[in-house]
C-alpha cells in the first residue's frame, strides 16, 4: 500500500470477533498501526503511547485500530494489561498484513524469520492513505505525536 491508495474494505476481526470494516470509520480519519507482537516491549510501548493519548485522537476525529497476527485470546490479554480504548485485529491468517505489504522476512540476533513490520497508515475521511510511518521512522515511545504532527 502506498500513498493515495484506499485501504481494504475488510480489515479483519477483533479481539471479540466482531468484523471491523473501513466503512466503519467514515467521517474520521483512522490510525491503522501494524505491530510485531502482543506483550513485547517495543509493542507494548507504542500501545500505551497511543492508549495515553486517545482522547487527543478522538478530539480530532481519528479512530485508532492495532494489527498484528496473534490471536484474539492474546488480544484480549493484551488489551485487558494495559486497558488499550481500541480494537486489536487478530490477522491470523495473515490477510492483511500481507494485503498491506508489512509482512515479510525479518534479521534479529543473526537469525531471519518471517514477521510484521511495525508501521503505521494514516487516512483521509474516505479510507484514502495520507500517511505511512515505516519501522525506520517510528519512535514507539512517541509515536502519537509524530502521528499528530505535534
Amino acid at each position: 500500500m502506498e500513498i493515495g491508495d484506499k485501504l481494504p474494505e475488510v480489515l479483519g476481526k477483533d479481539q471479540d470477533g466482531q468484523l471491523i470494516k473501513l466503512s466503519d470509520f467514515k467521517g474520521k480519519k483512522l490510525v491503522l498501526y501494524t505491530y510485531p507482537k502482543d506483550m513485547t516491549s517495543g509493542c507494548t510501548n507504542e500501545a500505551c503511547n497511543l492508549r495515553d493519548n486517545y482522547q487527543r485522537f478522538l478530539d480530532k476525529d481519528y479512530a485508532v485500530v492495532g494489527v498484528s497476527i496473534q490471536d484474539e485470546k492474546s488480544h484480549k490479554k493484551f488489551i485487558d494489561k494495559h486497558q488499550l480504548p481500541f480494537p486489536l485485529i487478530a490477522d491470523t491468517d495473515k490477510k492483511l498484513v500481507e494485503e498491506l505489504g508489512v509482512y515479510g522476512e525479518k534479521k534479529m540476533y543473526g537469525r531471519t524469520y518471517m514477521g510484521t513490520f511495525r508501521t503505521t497508515f494514516v487516512t483521509d475521511e474516505n479510507g484514502v492513505i495520507e500517511k505511512i510511518f515505516t519501522p525506520k521512522q517510528i519512535k514507539v515511545k512517541e509515536h502519537a505525536e509524530q502521528i499528530l504532527g505535534e
